[in-house]
């Protein structure tokens, strides 16, 4: 909508006092404000309207219209109801920055103008948008997201974790996400950055797209929420549109053994596990989205070949701990293989693999493990049941911490810092702050209760992983 276009809207009956040739400005949204300096509350193309409360003396008219021009503010309406008149210090000031400048007759509210322009603004909109959404349905490759953010101004098109999919990029890509991943509810009000967020497809929000759109959205009139309804469906189809329904057939044929359609690069293999595996594969899709992986799922784990001569593990790390407040207390572990050329891709699979079930024997809510941790006793500790490690667990240690609940002794402490001292009395002793002679006694009743006899290297093993397995936590997800 034009400047212009205002002049043939017989309600309001607006003059223009100054700027007849600045009238093809195109308007965006209006804004009512008496604020001497409102240029932290405008983003650009709006027409402001003013009833001049901010003006105490001449001297603030250049003031006010130097911060609406510098806002890129399309015009001006005002009318000062104590004096009857727009001041000659305004319409001069308007003059001197080229911002034009309409006369608001005395009995038209600014609420009247308002609604009567957000209504031509959001049907003008709902009409070009509803025109496109019919062309992109019908066209086999679509539009494309950035000719319907042109239409509709001011949206943006993100990913969970702050990468901008369409549109410009917004204000703080990263704080719109992590609001988008932990608001309460959907819309939600950014309010430090004066934009509202809301979700493309509804699903889990880690693995949906979500729009960013100017203002409050409980403030919206029934118009523009229809408007972005029809915004999320176009961003819905344009995504499913990207999606390669292949890839799932390529990873599935590269863990049988079969890579013959994989290009000729050399890959890193990844698997997670720990939410629905769909919603895990649309997650490292887009995590690894620009080394274009071929994502799919194998049983109940999400596997990713990503073209990459690199370590990626770190990588994942960082964008999975952003992820993480929006995961609802659900674990996720994930494990890295090396590199490997095309015909050791399967073993790649089974290397990432067998790293995920190591990660998910570790205590944290996102964990990724790298190949070359594999090459620790935890490996074979992942590969056990997980009943069979809950039973070797209590076998060595249980009677020793119901000894220590009953009698308030420290055995199960003592055995930790025995066996992490290499069995060495006196620096057990030293780091206890106990005499050698009670290190002792310690041991001994540690051995009567377990019947084990900690001079023994295989004893002290037993020990040492039922130690380790009590320390992690348990081993999550088989």
């Amino acid at each position: 909508m034009r400047l212009r276009s205002l002049l043939a809207m017989p309600g309001l009956r607006l003059e223009v006092v100054t700027g007849e040739d600045e009238l093809d400005r195109t308007i965006r949204w209006v804004v009512t404000t008496d604020l001497l300096d409102p240029g932290r509350y405008l983003r650009g193309r709006e027409l402001v309207l003013s009833g001049l409360v901010w003006r105490t003396g001449p001297a603030d008219s250049e003031t006010f219209v130097r911060a609406l021009t510098e806002a890129g503010v399309s015009g001006l309406a005002a009318w000062d109801l104590t004096l009857g008149a727009i001041p000659d210090d305004l319409v001069a000031a308007c003059r001197r920055h080229r911002l034009p400048l309409f006369k608001v007759p005395e009995d038209v509210a600014f609420a009247t103008i308002t609604e009567e322009v957000v209504r031509r603004l959001s049907g003008a909109r709902a009409a070009d948008l509803a025109a496109v959404l019919d062309r992109h349905r019908r066209l086999v490759e679509g539009t494309g997201l950035d000719a319907v953010l042109d239409l509709v101004g001011d949206c943006h098109v993100l990913t969970p974790t702050g990468r901008v999919v369409a549109g410009p990029s917004p204000p703080g890509p990263a704080a719109l996400a992590g609001a988008f991943l932990t608001a309460p509810r959907l819309p939600h009000h950014v309010r430090e950055l004066g934009m509202s967020v809301f979700p493309v497809e509804g699903g889990a929000r880690v693995a949906d797209w979500f729009i960013a759109a100017e203002g409050d959205a409980a403030d919206w009139p029934p118009e523009r929420r229809a408007l972005t309804a029809e915004l999320a469906a176009i961003v819905a189809l344009e995504r499913a549109r990207m999606r390669t329904p292949a890839d799932q057939e390529l990873v599935a044929a590269a863990a049988a053994g079969d890579v013959s359609r994989l290009p000729g690069a050399r890959y890193v293999a990844v698997a997670a596990a720990g939410r629905d595996p769909g919603e895990l594969r649309a997650v490292l899709a887009e995590i690894l989205t620009t080394a274009r992986p071929v994502v799919g799922v194998l049983d109940d784990e999400a596997i990713a070949l990503v073209p990459s001569g690199e370590d990626i593990a770190a990588g994942l790390q960082d964008a999975l701990d952003f992820l993480a407040p929006g995961l609802s207390g659900d674990r996720i572990t994930v494990g890295v293989s090396d590199v490997a050329a095309p015909p050791g891709v399967r073993a790649a699979i089974e290397e990432a693999r067998y790293a995920r079930r190591l990660a998910a024997t570790r205590p944290f809510p996102v964990c990724v493990v790298r190949h070359d941790e594999l090459a620790t006793h935890m490996l074979l500790l992942a590969g056990v049941p997980d009943g069979v490690r809950r039973m070797f667990k209590a076998r060595l240690l249980d009677p020793l911490r119901a000894y220590d609940e009953t009698h308030g002794a420290d055995l199960v402490r003592t055995l930790e810092t025995f066996l992490r001292h290499s069995g060495s009395w006196t620096r057990c002793a030293g780091q206890l702050h106990l005499h050698v002679n009670s290190v002792r006694y310690r041991i001994q009743r540690i051995e009567e209760l377990t019947g084990r006899d900690l001079s023994r290297l295989e004893d002290r093993v037993d020990f040492f992983l039922a130690l380790r397995l009590s320390s992690c936590g348990g081993p999550g997800r088989e």
